[in-house]
């Protein structure tokens, strides 16, 4: 008796590919709008305070975010507009999007995370205040608002590793086009029925010619 192992079917695979895709469409998009929404949100809030010393005492000074860089804001915006256009190109442009849009995530954390532990905007407001070319800022803090923004950094990162990994199986922005790109022809005119007089006057209001010649 001969024994006949059993091969699983190529397309057997394909209901899991499915499930994967949408799952990881699902958190791109979640983890894409809610890392831009945060960046964004994180630069417009107080980043560094500290104090310039002035005649008769210290003047207080805060720093937000887009004063001390404004490019975790420009990126995030990038990162933004490439999630969106990931859904309207395919194959190698898709590839390039998401590869942008990983890009921006990146750049965004690293622009955060360098701007935790800058003081050259309080440096530009404490020689204006004092009138010194020469002071800097004193008694420098910062807050956390910086760190928030490299998480939001962190997740347009993810977003477009996701769309890297999983892109391809990834549905288009619409189906008004066929495949190779061109539209799809729209559908010839029937003639009026000659013995339906509405359908005669709708055809003359169009332009159209009822008898169809």
């Amino acid at each position: 008796m001969e024994y006949v192992t059993a091969v699983p079917h190529p397309r057997s695979e394909a209901p899991g590919s499915a499930r994967a895709g949408r799952l990881s469409l699902a958190l791109a998009l979640l983890s894409g709008a809610a890392g831009a929404a945060v960046a964004l949100l994180a630069t417009r809030q107080r980043w560094s305070e500290g104090t310039a010393a002035v005649a008769g005492g210290s003047f207080p000074l805060t720093a937000k975010g887009s004063d001390v860089t404004g490019v975790p804001a420009a990126l995030a915006i990038v990162g933004l507009a490439a999630l969106v256009a990931v859904f309207a190109v395919r194959r190698a442009g898709r590839v390039l999007v998401a590869a942008l849009l990983a890009l921006s995530g990146a750049g965004t954390v690293a622009a955060a995370l360098l701007g935790a532990s800058d003081s050259s905007a309080l440096d530009e407001q404490a020689a204006r205040v004092s009138g010194d070319t020469a002071a800097t800022v004193q008694s420098l803090t910062h807050t956390a608002w910086p760190y928030a923004a490299a998480v939001g950094g962190g997740l347009i990162l993810l977003a477009g590793l996701l769309a890297l990994r999983y892109g391809r199986v990834w549905p288009g922005m619409s189906g008004r086009y066929e495949r190779n790109g061109a539209p799809r022809p729209r559908r010839a005119a029937r003639p009026a029925d000659p013995d339906r007089p509405e359908e005669i006057w709708k055809a003359l209001d169009r332009g159209e010619d009822p008898t169809g010649a």
